[in-house]
């Protein structure tokens, strides 16, 4: 995270001096300003995390100050910590009322400062990376609701109906959507219903809001799906305290699944792992063969500029490629000698066993036709589904490559280890027929760079 710039208004320079020290214990930017009007000159030609300010101060009071940045497009979204000696209800509803974000007795400066400027920085910047769609046919509403939510970080795109909604949400998907119920074409009953059918916009929280008499239906929208309602005319600032305990909420639940997912995948590969071992362990000329297709198979997807999950998942494929000969009897995967027709066929259908296998595994699904397809030529004369060219996906294409440079550069019981200038040659002479040109060529990249497993961000952590 990058460090967070601060700008301090005070009076007093002794005060600024020391919120400067404690902020900067923290890592954090500053620059002072001496009273609210320097404040907001250097707001609006300055990018700020954060603004502190007292309240009494010369040519403008922090009141005035948070109204202003408040009122402002370019410092709406600007969060205000007010800090002050006078600690009476009334000056801490009218800084709440002006739009700041917390406020902060001077007396208790020294133990609660930091930490609610950690609260109010972390709320913001979770903020920012939230996009809310505000559907309603008043445009002041829509206007209203976005300044509100402007202003507590939030980007938001605004629509006028049910139909325009659906518009935006083709093109963009927002984190919450906040939608009036009455309004002309598609009301907010029927998008309510078109976006829990889309099972890519199914958990996105869908908050309504519509008058006292409504209050029926949006029971019954809340039954259908709706995360919320909010009741007009409404305080903005319960709004975004609404909002913003929805999606704390919902990303924490999100965070869970991804965690609880993880671990699943973990514990399910470490097995499939130790299956894969234990296939191995049974011919001595295999062994490793698993370790040494990924290790290729990532060198050449950090050649082709795969991102971090792209080329972990690559590894996973890999790794598990040759899973599907556990169902291989030992007499037929360990013979030494040529094989029947029928004994090559049995050997042929651990691509489709391995597909199999890993099938019932939801989260393993993105590897399961790279598993099936590594066999598969691009002359359309490889098996199971004699698949040509670009119809094997690029995984597969990958592996194949990997596959084949390390069964010819190992011992087999037939024959000793290829050196590497006899590997490459029958890899050319596969190019294009068999193996993917664009593949053959990233491999060769990736060996004349002379890349190493360690080079590669999803093996370096093993």
């Amino acid at each position: 995270m990058t460090a967070p710039r601060v700008l301090v208004a005070d009076d007093s320079k002794t005060v600024r001096r020391l919120l400067t020290r404690q902020l900067r214990d923290i890592g954090a930017t500053v620059v002072e300003a001496e009273n609210g009007a320097l404040a907001f000159d250097l707001a609006r030609s300055n990018s700020f995390d954060l603004i502190i300010s007292d309240i009494d101060m010369p040519v403008m009071d922090g009141f005035s100050l948070c109204r202003k940045l408040k009122s402002g497009p370019a410092t709406r979204a600007v969060p205000v910590i007010i800090l002050s000696t006078n600690e009476s209800e009334d000056f801490i509803e009218r800084g709440f009322r002006v739009g700041a974000a917390a406020y902060v007795a001077k007396s208790a400066a020294t133990t609660q400062l930091l930490p609610r400027v950690k609260e109010v920085l972390d709320r913001t910047s979770f903020n920012r990376k939230r996009l809310i769609l505000v559907v309603d046919d008043s445009m002041f509403i829509r206007n209203t609701v976005q300044k509100g939510l402007t202003s507590a970080g939030f980007n938001v795109v605004c629509a006028d109906s049910g139909d325009a909604a659906l518009d935006i949400l083709r093109k963009d998907r927002p984190d919450l959507i906040l939608s009036d119920i009455h309004m002309p074409g598609m009301d907010g009953m029927d998008l309510c219903r078109a976006v829990r059918a889309d099972h890519t916009m199914g958990a996105v929280p869908f908050v309504v809001m519509s008058t006292e008499s409504d209050r029926l239906t949006m029971r019954r929208m809340v039954h259908s799906g709706a995360s919320a309602f909010m009741v007009k005319p409404f305080n903005i600032e319960q709004l975004v305290i609404t909002l913003e305990k929805l999606l704390s909420d919902h990303f924490r639940i999100l965070h869970q699944e991804k965690e609880r997912l993880e671990t699943e995948r973990s514990l399910m590969l470490a097995s499939i792992a130790s299956l894969v071992q234990a296939l191995e362990a049974r011919d001595r000329y295999t062994r490793g063969h698993s370790d040494n297709v990924a290790r290729i198979a990532t060198g050449i997807g950090l050649v082709m500029g795969f991102d971090r999950e792209e080329m972990e998942w690559l590894e996973i494929a890999a790794r598990l490629h040759d899973v599907g000969k556990i169902g291989v009897r030992d007499d037929i995967l360990l013979k030494p000698g040529k094989l029947t027709s029928s004994e090559f066929m049995t050997i042929q259908s651990h691509t489709i066993h391995g597909a199999e296998i890993l099938a019932p595994i939801p989260s393993l699904s993105r590897v399961i036709q790279a598993v099936r397809s590594h066999h598969e030529k691009m002359d359309g004369s490889g098996y199971p589904d004699h698949l040509e060219g670009e119809e094997i996906p690029l995984w597969a294409r990958i592996i194949a490559v990997a596959d084949v440079f390390d069964a010819l550069t190992s011992e087999r019981p037939y024959r000793k280890a290829l050196t590497l200038e006899k590997a490459l040659s029958i890899i050319d002479e596969q190019c294009g027929s068999h193996l993917c040109p664009t593949c053959v060529a990233a491999f060769k990249r990736y060996l004349d760079a002379g890349q190493r497993a360690t080079d590669c961000p999803c093996l370096s952590r093993k």
